[in-house]
């Protein structure tokens, strides 16, 4: 068993998990690891382990545990962690720089070695239920299957305190938004649903799907912890499934009894993105090809989350756009209903996958290199 003692914490490695536990005493110290207390990360969960001689304050090492997709719940809802409150992140002085190189290696090849983990291993990332925070504007509870928010406190609108409270069904959130403060001394978490993505906009002091947080305590901090444990509770029940990018298809009903290695990648899902930038790379590579991205109408005029009208009654397609053979996906007519071809003197579709590669350009999933390739392509087609 390999002991290793950094700033933020102490890791223990006994070749099946990683043990953390967190210092708490000082005042310098993360409140967001205080709260935490101390982690048990199983190897089956790590994809690798990133270390770095010399990276940290003066010469110190940096080590970053890097886990397998849906097994990380802080890092989903809190990119914007400061470097000192990452949970999975430990530095340390440059006299212990070998040791920590070396346990770096163990526990590398320990995860390489391992099977694949246990779909509820994010529950066990995160606080134990029933979870009870408190904010300025109200409380929530997190208990098993389910999620109360209520309105109570001295900082709620009178018109949340007039609602008093809105009960979820874990299976019903599709995600989970984490804000810290802002410059007015203001954050939040807000649970997204179906049906709140139906409601009309609202200022989060009117919003009944967020719950605030001030800067008074660890208010922000409870809020993130409760955004990571809904979040690692969604994935252990399977989450919220949507078809892939590009299809066409609305998103099946999500079935009780199916297991969480059955559900569709869902919206906040890294892999849903992979999708879209494959959808999108392809885009550029076959001309036959029309991507779909997030709240871009489909052909019969609604987004990709909207069925075709008649519910099956209609065509798969819009008259006189047959699938093409490698993609099964509709190519794009022209107003006669004979396929375009993109290079043509049609220079709209072009423009079109130049702004839905611009997209996934902003969300970091296209390098400026790559952008800058694929849009020369695309205008050298015009």
């Amino acid at each position: 068993m390999d002991e290793l003692r950094g700033d933020q914490a102490a890791w223990v490695f006994d070749g099946e998990s990683v043990s953390i536990r967190y210092e708490t005493k000082g005042w310098f110290k993360s409140p967001l690891l205080k709260l935490l207390g101390s982690l048990e990360v199983p190897v089956s969960a790590i994809q690798d382990v990133e270390f770095r001689p010399g990276a940290g304050r003066k010469n110190s090492w940096v080590m970053q545990l890097r886990l397998r997709e849906r097994m990380d719940p802080y890092q989903a809802v809190g990119a914007m962690l400061d470097e000192k409150a990452q949970p999975f992140r430990l530095t340390g002085p440059a006299k212990t720089e070998l040791v920590a190189e070396y346990l770096a290696d163990q526990m590398r090849f320990a995860a390489s070695q391992a099977g694949a983990p246990d779909p509820a291993t994010p529950t066990r990332l995160v606080p134990t239920l029933p979870l009870h925070i408190m904010t300025c504007e109200g409380t929530a509870r997190l208990e098993d299957g389910r999620l109360t928010l209520v309105w109570s406190g001295t900082y709620a609108s009178s018109y949340k305190k007039k609602k008093q409270r809105r009960e979820y069904d874990i299976k019903d959130i599709t995600g989970v938004e984490w804000a810290p403060l802002d410059d007015w001394g203001w954050g939040f978490v807000r649970f997204v649903t179906n049906r709140s993505s139906k409601e009309a906009s609202a200022k989060p002091k009117n919003d009944l799907n967020l719950l605030r947080a001030g800067e008074e305590g660890n208010e922000i901090h409870q809020v993130f912890l409760l955004a990571a444990a809904v979040t690692a509770h969604r994935w252990a029940r399977g989450g919220a499934g949507r078809r892939a990018l590009g299809s066409g298809e609305t998103a099946p009903e999500v079935d009780p009894e199916a297991g969480p290695e059955d559900a569709e990648p869902g919206f906040d899902d890294p892999e849903w993105w992979k999708n879209a930038a494959r959808s999108a790379m392809e885009a550029v590579r076959g001309p036959n090809l029309t991507v779909n991205l997030p709240g871009v109408a489909n052909p019969w005029g609604g987004t990709d989350q909207e069925a075709a009208p008649g519910e099956g009654a209609g065509p798969p397609f819009p008259t006189g756009a047959a699938p093409t053979p490698e993609t099964g996906a509709p190519a794009p007519t022209s107003a006669g209903g004979d396929a375009r071809e993109p290079g043509g003197t049609d220079t709209t579709w072009i423009f079109e996958q130049i702004e839905r590669l611009g997209d996934l350009h902003a969300k970091g999933l296209l390098t400026d290199e790559e952008f800058s390739e694929k849009k020369a392509e695309l205008l050298g087609r015009i």
